[in-house]
């Protein structure tokens, strides 16, 4: 498939997570949620301001240019040294979602952004798409990022597997971070009934074989 394949079926994805975001959002009214994009091509620039869950609105994305993955990293650690990001604050969320390899200076900017404290403290999940997104350098570069043995990196090779993946990250992750201990709990229950290692840890399911599918990237 067509690069401008793969960016139509990311923000289709995105778009059909919303709603579960929200909905996960209402069973936890204790925790704020808002959520913020960046775009990395040739460079990176934020889709708009960190906004209510409730209120957001995604910003269909184009095809093109390269990769500029630390220049995004960087702009993330700015970000999340504003001094408005309080001490009470939920760990952060941060997916990072790529179909090839930094063009720019990734290491750079996974270092900025893990200096500062809440870098450190953010769950780091990766989604990778299609083949070009799992070569052994690409797995080393994921396996950075995300810091935990115990997550493995969400890999998509159409359409399919991209929306179940998005879908998933966007809700199980979100609730176990948001939700009370005891929900954690019932969380991490139901993630080993579908065959996870832990609640945040990939679950088995979202592993199938999609080869049969037409469209594979």
């Amino acid at each position: 498939m067509r690069v401008d394949g793969k960016i139509q079926a990311l923000n289709n994805a995105i778009r059909e997570a919303i709603p579960h975001m929200q909905t996960v959002a209402r069973e936890n009214p204790h925790a704020a949620v808002y959520v913020s994009a960046i775009r990395f091509g040739d460079d990176a620039r934020w889709l708009g301001e960190a906004t209510s869950v409730f209120e957001y609105r995604w910003e269909d994305m184009e095809a093109g240019g390269v990769t500029a993955l630390g220049e995004a990293l960087t702009m993330v650690g700015d970000a999340l040294d504003d001094p408005q990001v309080i001490d009470r604050a939920l760990p952060p969320i941060l997916a990072l979602v790529t179909d090839g390899l930094p063009t720019d200076d990734f290491q750079a900017g996974l270092d900025h952004l893990l200096s500062k404290p809440w870098g450190r403290k953010a769950l780091r999940i990766v989604v990778a798409i299609g083949e070009d997104a799992n070569s052994n350098e690409a797995k080393e570069i994921f396996r950075a990022f995300v810091a935990n043995d115990a997550l493995r990196p969400f890999h998509a090779n159409n359409p399919e597997a991209l929306v179940e993946h998005i879908r998933w990250v966007s809700t199980a992750v979100l609730k176990s971070v948001s939700s009370p201990a005891s929900q954690i709990s019932e969380t991490a229950v139901k993630g080993k009934e579908r065959g996870a290692e832990s609640s945040l840890s990939v679950p088995t399911g979202l592993q199938a074989d999609w080869s049969d599918k037409d469209d594979v990237w």
